[in-house]
C-alpha cells in the first residue's frame, strides 16, 4: 500500500500495488488519489475497490470489448489508475510507454489481444501530425479521450483516420470517466442541479476526501456528487458540458462561458491551440483574455475578436491576447490555468 495512499512512485511498482489491492482477498483499505489541483489546491480522494469495479465493468460494458491497456498517462491521476485497472482486471498487465522509445514500439508490444489506450486531446492532436502514430492508432479498439474538451474537428479528424474515439467526462470523485459520448454508464446518474451544476450518482463515486469531512459534505448531497461544472441535457439523456462553474466570466456585467469562446479560437486557421481565461480588472472587474498557439502569420487581436463575433455576441470576444509557443500543460495532460494566469 505504500504506492497507493496516495498512488504514486514508479510506475511498476504501482502496478504491482494495484494487482495486489485488486486481489486482496479481504476489503482493503481505499487507495488515494491527487486531483491535478489545475485550479487551486489539490484534492486527496479517497476511492474503494467497490467504485473502482464498479467503473472498470460498465467502461467493458459500453466499450463491447476488454483486453490490454496501453498506459501513457501518469497512473497517479485517475486516468491512468483506471486504464492498469481495467488491462489487470481483463488478465493483462498494461503495457507502459514509458518502457518503450515511442507509442509505435509500445503498440508493437501490446501482443495480440484487443488493444486500448487513454488519452488526453492534446496528445491525440499531436499524433494526427504523425502517420507511424496514426497507423499505430488505426490498431486500436478504442481510443478513450478524457481531460478536457474535445473539439468536433479533432473528432473528425480522428474518424476520417479510422480511429475509434469515445469521449469521456469524469473526475477522480467519480473514479474516473462516467459519462462516454453524453450518455452515462449502466449505473450513473446524471441530473442538473441550481445554476444548471451536473450532479453525478451511482456506484462509482468516491468514500470522501482523506481527513477532510467538511470538504466532503461539500460536494455530497442526498448520494450526488455535486461537480464544478455546468452542463445541460438533451431530450435524449444526453450530456453537453458547457464547462467548469468558474469558467463563466462577468466581464462589463455580461456572463462569458470561455470554454466556448476557446473552442471557437481553435476553429480559426491561424490558430494551434487555444485557452481562454477571465483575469481581474479594474475596468471591466473581469478581462477574457485569449492565450493562443499561432500559425505563421498569427492573427491580430482584431481578427480574432471578429473571428468570436461572427457566431457569438460580440461582448463574448476576447479583450486581451497572449500568444505562447505551447499551452502550458499539467502532468495529467490539462492546461495548467495558474501558469497561464500568471503570463497575462
Amino acid at each position: 500500500m505504500d504506492f497507493l495512499r496516495p498512488v504514486g512512485g514508479p510506475t511498476p511498482d504501482v502496478v504491482t500495488a494495484l494487482e495486489a489491492w485488486l486481489g486482496a482477498l479481504d476489503e482493503p483499505r481505499p487507495v488515494v488519489v491527487e486531483t491535478s489541483g489545475s485550479t487551486g489546491r489539490p484534492k486527496r480522494v479517497e476511492l474503494s475497490r467497490r467504485p473502482v469495479l464498479a467503473s472498470v465493468t460498465a467502461s467493458q460494458r459500453r466499450l463491447g470489448g476488454s483486453g490490454r491497456w496501453l498506459l501513457t498517462l501518469p497512473a497517479s491521476y485517475v486516468a491512468g489508475l483506471q486504464v492498469v485497472c481495467r488491462s489487470l482486471v481483463a488478465g493483462h498487465r498494461p503495457v507502459l510507454l514509458e518502457d518503450h522509445g515511442s507509442f509505435v514500439d509500445a503498440t508493437a508490444a501490446m501482443g495480440g489481444e484487443e488493444r486500448f489506450v487513454s488519452l488526453v486531446p492534446t496528445q491525440l492532436h499531436r499524433m494526427l501530425d504523425v502517420p507511424e502514430e496514426v497507423a499505430a492508432l488505426r490498431t486500436f479498439h478504442t481510443v478513450l479521450l478524457g481531460g478536457g474538451p474535445v473539439d468536433a474537428a479533432l473528432r473528425a479528424r480522428a474518424a476520417a483516420e479510422g480511429i475509434r474515439v469515445v469521449a469521456t467526462y469524469g473526475s477522480s470523485e467519480t473514479a474516473g470517466g462516467c459519462v462516454y459520448d453524453g450518455y452515462a454508464l449502466d449505473g450513473v446518474a446524471l441530473a442538473i442541479g441550481r445554476g444548471g451544476r451536473i450532479r453525478i450518482g451511482g456506484p462509482t463515486l468516491f468514500d470522501g476526501y482523506e481527513d477532510d469531512p467538511e470538504l466532503t459534505a461539500s460536494v455530497l448531497e442526498d448520494g450526488w456528487f455535486l461537480t464544478s461544472d455546468a452542463g445541460r441535457l438533451d431530450e435524449d439523456g444526453r450530456l453537453h458540458v458547457l464547462g467548469r462553474l468558474d469558467d463563466v466570466v462577468v466581464s462589463g456585467g455580461v456572463n462569458v462561458p470561455t470554454p466556448a469562446v476557446a473552442a471557437r479560437l481553435r476553429e480559426h486557421p491561424g490558430v494551434v491551440a487555444a485557452e481562454v481565461l477571465g483575469v481581474p480588472d479594474e475596468e471591466w472587474g473581469n478581462r477574457v483574455v485569449a492565450f493562443v498557439v499561432p500559425a505563421e502569420p498569427g492573427p491580430s487581436l482584431t481578427e480574432l475578436r471578429d473571428w468570436v463575433g461572427e457566431v457569438h455576441p460580440r461582448s463574448w470576444a476576447p479583450r486581451g491576447l497572449v500568444e505562447v509557443s505551447a499551452i502550458p500543460l499539467l502532468a495529467n495532460g490539462k492546461p495548467d490555468r495558474l501558469r497561464l494566469r500568471a503570463l497575462a
